[in-house]
């Protein structure tokens, strides 16, 4: 008996397919967890009144994007995050009732953590176990969530709906989806790239601009009270790409001079890398047909060597792996934005076939990234930490020693799983 619930304990710790089991006791787990931090862990504010300032200002009347502004500045997001944090201005009394927004961010925590979790058991890829170290051993994430308030949360719970309906084939409302959380926060432009392949495969380039205008006429129409009144200031504020951080807060680039980290050399610099890795990943790791990667441009069915299909892996390799560049190469990386990618981790290191000897390495780069963002203000260990450990998992996307899920057969689950299916 002792040696068979042994074996049991280690299936289900081990084995993809019992995800869903380990992810409803996680689940579960993590209601409690987050109603604990609430009651017990003080609430530090940071930016929950300056958006509420912000939305206050539109909801008196105010329509000239320029004019809306917090005790922390200007207001910089676009509109779609106006409207959904009017939403929570007016259900928590203008803002004052900090004990309920908590509360609504514990359960946008626990729809994130679905929405994540529903991703995770389509690719079949992570042991169950990594999953305890996704979910309650992460102390900033919680924190990001139900005791800062920030929008980063509320933009990727959007964006992996959104993945969701990609996974389903159900491209135009994932499209809806990917531009409505644009308009939270510019970060999930970070996907676009990926997401730009993947449809440029799925339908080829007359196929996709259909997706593409279902992007960009949802921005208009969120927009539109904006653009109507003042539309560069509108653009110019809530589309900066060229916003300097401060230097207070970056968590990546400490070891170097303040000049250095604000000179525009730098951000050149690192703009250009990222659209080396972006060139070199789609050409060498996400394409994966014998023709030229212009071939994306036809039809599928005129192509001469037709695309492999879009499988659950390739489609979650692609839009993380995209995302995951965006960070390596980021002007700056403050404590919030950890949530731009901790749930992606898990996949980033386990996408490759895994040995039993590379697993523990593996756990450990989570243990020290996590350890990297815990670290406050950062140090220059922390920030080369942080840069070494990321260039590792750049290094194992590139040369695991299988190719990226875009090679490999689909792998699904046993057919025991109800979510086993796979993508359209």
């Amino acid at each position: 008996m002792a040696v068979r619930l042994r074996r049991v304990c280690r299936e289900v710790l081990l084995e993809p397919r019992y995800t869903p089991l380990v992810a409803a006791c996680l689940c579960l787990a993590e209601g409690g967890v987050n109603l604990w931090v609430i009651r017990r862990v003080p609430y530090t504010e940071i930016d929950w009144q300056a958006y509420m300032q912000e939305v206050e200002g539109f909801a008196n009347g105010t329509r000239d994007y320029t004019q809306l502004r917090g005790d922390t500045g200007p207001l910089v997001y676009p509109a779609g995050f106006v409207y959904l944090f009017l939403g929570l201005y007016y259900a928590t009394g203008r803002g004052a009732d900090i004990r309920l927004a908590q509360h609504i961010f514990a359960g946008l925590y626990l729809l994130n953590l679905l929405l994540v979790f529903r991703i995770y058991c389509r690719t079949c890829k992570v042991p169950p176990y990594v999953f305890f170290f996704m979910c309650c051993a992460s102390y900033r994430i919680h924190s990001i969530f139900v005791l800062r308030l920030f929008n980063d949360p509320v933009a990727m719970a959007i964006l992996f709906l959104a993945i969701n309906f990609f996974l389903e084939d159900r491209w135009s409302w994932g499209c809806l989806l990917f531009s409505l959380a644009v308009s939270v926060k510019m970060n999930i432009l970070l996907f676009a790239p990926g997401l730009l392949f993947l449809l440029l495969q799925r339908f080829g380039l007359l196929g996709c601009i259909p997706k593409l205008c279902i992007c960009a006429v949802l921005q208009v129409a969120l927009g539109l009270p904006f653009l109507l009144e003042n539309p560069v200031g509108y653009l110019t504020r809530s589309f900066d790409l060229g916003r300097q951080f401060q230097f207070k807060w970056t968590v990546n680039w400490r070891f170097l001079p303040e000049e250095v980290f604000q000179h525009r050399a730098f951000h050149a610099g690192l703009l250009l890398a990222h659209l080396a890795g972006l060139v070199l990943f789609a050409l060498h790791r996400w394409h994966r047909s014998k023709e030229s990667i212009l071939s994306l441009l036809k039809d599928p069915a005129e192509r001469k060597h037709p695309s492999p299909p879009l499988s659950v892996n390739k489609i979650i390799f692609i839009l993380f792996s995209s995302n995951f560049l965006g960070i390596c190469c980021s002007r700056s990386l403050h404590y919030q934005f950890y949530v731009w990618y901790f749930h992606t981790l898990p996949y980033l290191l386990w996408c490759t076939p895994t040995s039993k000897l590379t697993h523990m390495p593996k756990v450990l780069l989570l243990g020290v990234i996590e350890l990297c963002w815990n670290t406050y203000p950062s140090t220059v260990c922390s920030s080369l930490s942080l840069h070494i450990c990321h260039g590792l998992i750049l290094l194992q996307l590139w040369y695991g020693t299988a190719l990226p899920p875009a090679l490999q057969p689909p792998q699904p689950c046993k057919k025991s799983d109800p979510l086993s299916r796979k993508a359209k």
